[in-house]
């Protein structure tokens, strides 16, 4: 089995829902998957091994919005400076062996929609995570990529109902609602190591890990205000150039400490020292659809959890976590959610989101697709 994968996101940038699932692809798949290049970031331009996939640097579209902006609303200059992507794309495809028709092509990129549908291969899918045309970023013309790719895939996969709702998918296409999962064992096992960066910190601690694109900065100011007492921790990478330096709602707060990316080997031990986790998340029309791999994680770390309620995973696990549903009252809510004793009940909720069934999951409707196709 051949699977050729187009990613919106690097192998090696942020842990995410593709890393989590091709790593666990039987042993008989072989995998490429093609990153895109973003500025300031380590690039892979020689493919690299990681386990039994290979990765790849290849600059497409995604990333030139940044540099050229709106010249690439003019389609002919878009199809002229696609060309060097796609070369790059096909000598890679070829030389590591991923040319045959008998492939199967996944796509989470969908600047890559064009092109890839009309690549040949036995089967198509998309895997769907985000709903990118509601990025502030994103052209108008990226739809009509979405859905030339949208218009070819035989399998959907997406991470909520409320995402599979918004996308054009032609009937007859199968859609599989795969939500997003956790490495329980790696979150759950107690870490023992001291972190010096969090030892002179105020307790308690609050804590959040994650992307910090989509932080609502203004309930975490809000936060910090209110419990000038307690240690403000943030963790994890940031998409924008120097964010934390533009986030003057929050840089010039005492309490409030950004510590930048932190490797996923070592997260759990950060994570189990946050007295109290938090997700002060944006409610948008972007971040309503998703689903998140962080309120799992919390969960099966074992510490008490806030969340906003800005999607439908959030407002399922109630049973398991505080939720504030408006940000005037997610600061309020600490004290209780400090004083939430149900860590057995919050790790046998995280059991069942388990990366190893998703895994599972996926290939199981990518082989039986694939087997339909063959007959």
């Amino acid at each position: 089995m051949r699977l050729v994968w187009f990613s919106e996101i690097q192998w090696d940038f942020l842990s995410t829902r593709k890393q989590r699932l091709l790593a666990r692809f039987p042993a008989n798949w072989r995998i490429l998957f093609i990153e895109p290049y973003a500025l300031g970031r380590r690039h892979h331009w020689i493919p690299v091994r990681r386990g039994r996939v290979w990765v790849v640097t290849v600059p497409f579209l995604k990333s030139v919005p940044f540099r050229i902006g709106r010249l690439l609303d003019n389609p002919l200059l878009r199809t002229l400076l696609s060309l060097p992507g796609i070369a790059i794309m096909l000598l890679w495809v070829m030389m590591l062996g991923f040319g045959s028709r008998e492939r199967i092509i996944g796509l989470s990129n969908i600047y890559w929609g064009r092109v890839a549908s009309l690549l040949s291969c036995r089967l198509r899918f998309y895997d769907a995570n985000d709903d990118h045309l509601a990025f502030p970023s994103s052209p108008s013309w990226l739809k009509g990529y979405r859905d030339a790719w949208l218009s070819r895939i035989d399998l959907l996969f997406s991470v909520s109902r409320e995402l599979t709702e918004r996308l054009e998918v032609p009937s007859g296409v199968r859609c599989i609602e795969l939500g997003n999962g956790v490495e329980f064992a790696h979150f759950a096992t107690p870490r023992k190591e001291e972190l010096a960066e969090l030892a002179g910190l105020r307790k308690p601690i609050l804590g959040y890990a994650g992307a910090m694109d989509w932080l609502d900065t203004s309930v975490v100011a809000a936060t910090a205000r209110r419990w000038p007492d307690s240690s403000i921790v943030l963790l994890g990478p940031a998409y924008e150039r120097e964010w934390w330096q533009k986030q003057v709602s929050i840089n010039t707060l005492p309490n409030v400490f950004y510590f930048g990316k932190i490797e996923y080997a070592a997260l759990p031990a950060w994570v189990q020292r946050f007295d109290l986790a938090l997700m002060p998340l944006q409610q948008s029309e972007l971040k309503v659809v998703s689903h998140p791999n962080k309120l799992y994680e919390y969960c099966a770390a074992g510490v008490p959890v806030l969340a906003m309620n800005y999607c439908s995973a959030v407002e399922r696990a109630r049973e398991v976590v505080q939720v504030a549903d408006s940000p005037e009252s997610f600061a309020e809510m600490v004290p209780d959610a400090l004083a939430d004793v149900r860590r057995e009940t919050r790790q046998a909720y995280a059991r069942r989101y388990s990366w190893d069934a998703l895994a599972g999951a996926m290939v199981g409707e990518l082989e039986k697709a694939f087997e339909e196709r063959r007959s």
